[in-house]
C-alpha cells in the first residue's frame, strides 16, 4: 500500500520540472493584465526575466507537490482498494466505473487541504514581478486609474518568507483564500483525470494481457491531463485571481464576487483564459506523471 505513495512522489517531482514553466505562463495570463495572447506571454517573460523567469516560485512545489501527488495517488490507490473490499469483499478487484467516480471525487474533495496553501504561495511567487493595478494600491488621487510597473518592488523573498507574510497579515485563512474555487476545480477535474486515464490505458492494452506498453501509458496520461485541464480551466481561473488578489490590494470579497466582476470587466473569454496553455502544459505533465508512476510502481512490486 506504501508503493503508490512513494511512487505518486517520485512522478509527481518529475511532473513539476517538466511544467512548472508553462505554469507560470498559465498563471500570469488568468491573474496578471498586459498580456495579448500565450505567444506574447512568454516573450514577454523572456525579455523581462530571461528564462529564470519561467521558474519562478518552483522550489516550493518541487518541494511540497512531491509529497502532495504522493497523497493524492496513494489516497485514490487506497480508496478503490476499501471499495472494492467494502462492496465486494476483495480489495484486489477492480473497481467498477461508480467507484472510480467516487474515488476520484473523494480524491480532489482531500487535496484540496494540501494544495490550496502549495498553490497560493507558488502563485503569490509567480506573480511578484507583475504590474499592480494602481486602484487596487489606493495611490495619491492624482495618479489615473491605469498599471504602475513597480519592478523593483519584491514583497517575497522566497517560500517560505511568502508563508510568514501571509501568516501575518492574512491569518491561517490567508493560506486558504481560494480554496472554494479550488474545490469546483478539484472534484471534477480528478473526476476528469483519472477515468479518461483508465478508460484509454483499457482502450490501448493489448488482448490477452495486463501490461501496457511505457508509450501508451505516457499517451493516456497526457491525454487524461489535458482533458482534465482544459474543462477545469473557469474554475482555475477564478481560483488563481483569488489566490493572487494579496491582502494589500484586495480586489476579490469571495467566489461569487470574483466571477462577476471579471465577467463584467472582460466577458466570458475571461474564463477560458489560458485554456490553450492549460492543454499544452496538461499534456507533458500528466503524461510524466503517468509514465514516472506507473514505472516506479512496477519496480518497487518485482521486490
Amino acid at each position: 500500500m506504501m508503493d503508490d505513495f512513494i511512487a505518486g512522489c517520485i512522478g509527481g517531482g518529475c511532473s513539476v520540472v517538466v511544467g512548472h514553466p508553462l505554469d507560470t505562463v498559465k498563471t500570469r495570463l488568468q491573474a496578471g493584465k498586459g498580456y495579448r495572447n500565450s505567444f506574447h506571454c512568454v516573450l514577454t517573460i523572456y525579455r523581462k526575466e530571461t528564462v529564470t523567469g519561467f521558474f519562478k516560485g518552483m522550489s516550493f512545489p518541487l518541494a511540497s507537490v512531491t509529497v502532495y501527488n504522493s497523497v493524492v495517488f496513494g489516497f485514490f490507490s487506497n480508496t478503490q482498494r476499501l471499495i472494492s473490499q467494502y462492496r465486494y469483499g476483495d480489495s484486489r478487484r477492480p473497481c467498477g466505473m461508480a467507484d472510480l467516480t467516487v474515488a476520484s471525487m473523494l480524491t480532489g474533495l482531500m487535496s484540496v487541504g494540501l494544495g490550496a496553501p502549495v498553490d497560493l504561495v507558488k502563485i503569490r511567487l509567480q506573480m511578484q514581478t507583475q504590474m499592480v493595478l494602481a486602484e487596487n494600491l489606493h495611490l495619491a488621487a492624482n495618479v489615473q486609474s491605469g498599471t504602475v510597473d513597480l519592478p523593483a518592488r519584491r514583497l517575497y523573498r522566497g517560500p517560505l518568507h511568502c508563508i510568514s507574510s501571509i501568516l501575518q497579515t492574512e491569518g491561517l485563512q490567508g493560506l486558504y483564500r481560494g480554496a472554494g474555487a479550488m474545490i469546483l476545480r478539484d472534484v471534477p477535474g480528478y473526476t476528469l483525470y483519472f477515468i479518461p486515464y483508465t478508460l484509454l490505458c483499457d482502450l490501448l492494452k493489448p488482448d490477452g494481457t495486463n501490461s501496457l506498453h511505457p508509450g501508451s501509458i505516457w499517451l493516456a496520461g497526457g491525454l487524461a491531463g489535458s482533458i482534465s485541464w482544459v474543462t477545469a480551466t473557469p474554475a482555475d481561473v477564478v481560483k488563481s485571481r483569488l489566490q493572487a488578489d494579496a491582502q494589500l490590494q484586495r480586489k476579490y470579497k469571495g467566489i461569487v464576487h470574483c466571477i462577476v466582476s471579471s465577467y463584467r470587466a472582460e466577458g466570458a473569454q475571461v474564463f477560458f483564459r489560458g485554456a490553450s496553455v492549460n492543454a499544452v502544459r496538461g499534456f507533458p505533465m500528466s503524461a510524466t506523471m503517468f509514465l514516472t508512476y506507473e514505472l516506479s510502481l512496477q519496480f518497487f512490486r518485482r521486490f
